[in-house]
């Protein structure tokens, strides 16, 4: 999963919880991402492009201290 954002990533399908660990070091959880979603996100060429197009225009999220 080479990407020149994401650094590594989570998934809890029970809380429907997508953690993402960027690679400055921020981490964000994407709030009630279905696990279709997930999956497509998973299977994506560009995990990037997938994050900013599908996923942080629809998803509620908060940074994690």
């Amino acid at each position: 999963m080479p990407s020149s954002v994401i650094s590594k990533y989570y998934y809890k399908p029970e809380l429907r919880i997508l953690t993402i660990v960027y690679i400055s070091g921020a981490v964000y959880d994407y709030l009630d991402v279905p696990q279709e979603v997930f999956d497509e996100f998973r299977s994506a060429y560009s995990k990037g492009v997938f994050l900013n197009t599908e996923i942080k225009p629809n998803f509620a999220y908060h940074k994690r201290d």
